[in-house]
């Protein structure tokens, strides 16, 4: 046996679909984890030559070619160092999730992922077939355990890999954030390691990928449960780990990297998917409507801090309800992060619609129409913006807003991409106080004063909704737990309270279905995770 093992966590960014590129990245990394770090082993995340998730990009005819070529690549480059490396596989009629072991230009050892999650964001039984051997591999002495993400949420996959003589296991993870995640993985490696008394090398993938933002958070846990390594979140890198394997294999410890604040790691999750979406899809910048409230303020600030200044472009689109201190603060703000800042009344724009609409309306008192239609006249403007400059567009709605449908379709929905989409109002407010505290960028009286849509005079969000700390709350315990009305009642809201909001969220399930995506922070986001009929009759009392 080796008494020195050194194995590099290959914490990175793929793109999905991107095989060739994605290839180029692994042999990238192979070179500097031989050359700089002297590995013995690297390890790449789960699917690593396709991206994840690709969904059904794997049912393309051309799949196991593209694979296999980008495949001989990484063999020729695993000369000196042994690779584990993942990608999907096809084995006649079946598709499967695997993860090589390559030495010596040649594959030792092809694992294929044996429990399929099928819950949340995960899809994987759509595409896959399981397998049912255990990944067992002998290196310099030391036999290796090889699981696949899910795997390690099962007792049995580690434990017959214990049995058949694992003194290490290695773990390929594409684990998406939420706002509890990384604790999550943590106490399960803990306990794994602990149960089987065997140490666990976990390698998680980083980036945003539409939805999902994958925030690395490798770590290596020793044969009791402490987590002795740990890799920075949302940081790509190479990150070496050494073991001494004698008698057994123990890591030696390193300083751990702080864990972040709920508030550091949403913002950063935010960040992330922001700067992988513009950039992935080739956008040139960004554009917004900074309305002087507090949504489109952390909007662009996360903007800003995702691409850069120079890449942000932020407008104000006054009407006759906006305030003073709306102008005043949206200027303020773009001044401070240094956009690019235009201001462009609505004014001229609404009164042309409204001549043309006064037949149809003659006699009609004004309603939400009218107030919509000012959204819309903005969202007009911006989706101008975009066609002609190639700039994103960035869409400032909340999860609270979105849920009960607070919001105008074609007006501030209009958009390609909302940053908030899955942020409760209540969070919102925490992040901002929070991306003050690294500088101050967002005005304080924007975060002090009441949230106001300003469509009409002296409104305010609470003249139509509960107070945010109730309605998110409420919001909370129906979207991501499930409960019943009379559950939500026995808390302690009143009943017309709690029916009157997730009335309100039923019935705006067609509006989410053609609102932007955005990135997911919580259990339960508003996309892949949560798919209900909007033609329905259930109801939610019981």
């Amino acid at each position: 046996m080796s008494e020195q093992l050194r194995i590099v966590m290959a914490q990175l960014d793929f793109l999905v679909g991107d095989i060739p590129g994605n290839a180029v990245r692994v042999v990238e990394a192979i070179e500097l984890a031989k050359d700089e770090h002297q590995a013995d082993i690297i390890v790449f995340p789960e699917l690593t030559l396709t991206g994840y998730p690709p969904e059904d990009l794997l049912l393309r005819p051309s799949l196991q070619l593209r694979v296999e070529k980008a495949l001989n690549e990484v063999k020729l480059a695993a000369q000196g160092i042994a690779v584990v490396v993942g990608f999907p596989w096809r084995e006649g009629a079946h598709l499967y999730n695997v993860a090589a072991f390559i030495e010596n230009g040649e594959i030792s050892l092809l694992y294929r992922k044996q429990y399929l999650p099928n819950y949340q964001v995960f899809d994987e039984k759509r595409y896959f077939v399981a397998g049912s051997t255990p990944g067992l591999i002998t290196f310099k002495g030391v036999t290796l355990g090889i699981t696949i993400c899910e795997d390690i949420w099962q007792d049995e996959p580690i434990k017959a890999l214990v049995e058949g003589g694992a003194e290490l296991v290695l773990n390929l993870n594409a684990s998406p954030f939420h706002a509890t995640k990384l604790d999550q993985r943590r106490d399960l490696l803990c306990r794994q390691a602990a149960e089987n008394e065997v140490p666990i090398v976990y390698v998680n993938l980083i980036g945003g990928q539409d939805e999902l933002v994958f925030d690395g958070g490798s770590m290596v846990v020793d044969h009791t449960g402490q987590c002795l390594v740990n890799a920075p979140e949302y940081q790509s890198g190479l990150f070496p780990v050494d073991f001494t394997c004698q008698p057994r294999c123990l890591p030696v410890a390193q300083i751990l990297h702080p864990i972040m604040s709920l508030e550091e790691a949403v913002y950063n999750a935010l960040v992330l998917g922001v700067r992988d979406y513009v950039n992935k899809n080739g956008f040139k910048s960004i554009v917004l409507g900074l309305s002087g409230g507090i949504d489109s303020a952390v909007t662009l600030a996360i903007a800003v801090d995702a691409i850069g200044k120079d890449k942000a472009h932020a407008v104000m689109m006054p009407f006759k309800y906006t305030s003073k201190m709306s102008i005043e603060d949206a200027e303020e703000e773009a001044v401070t992060l240094g956009v690019k800042y235009d201001v462009y009344s609505i004014e001229p724009m609404y009164k042309a619609f409204m001549q043309t609409l006064s037949e149809p309306f003659d006699g009609l008192k004004p309603d939400t129409t009218e107030e919509n239609l000012q959204a819309r006249c903005r969202g007009v403007l911006l989706m101008s913006l975009s066609n002609k400059f190639g700039s994103l567009v960035l869409t400032t709605g909340n999860k609270s807003e979105m849920a009960v449908g607070y919001s105008t379709l074609y007006g501030d929905m209009a958009g390609g991409f909302d940053v908030l989409k899955d942020v409760p109002k209540t969070l919102v407010y925490r992040i901002a106080k929070y991306r003050n505290s690294i500088s101050p960028v967002i005005p304080e009286r924007v975060i002090d004063r009441p949230p106001s849509a300003e469509l009409a005079p002296d409104q305010t969000d609470q003249d139509s909704l509960p107070p945010y700390d109730e309605l998110d709350h409420i919001l909370c315990l129906y979207i991501e737990y499930d409960y019943s009305a009379d559950a939500i009642v026995a808390e302690g809201y009143e009943r017309s309270v709690v029916e009157r909001v997730i009335r309100l969220v039923d019935i705006n399930e067609y509006k989410r279905r053609q609102a932007p995506i955005g990135v997911r922070i919580t259990e339960r986001g508003f996309g892949k995770d949560r798919r209900y009929p909007i033609t329905s009759g259930w109801k939610a009392g019981e």
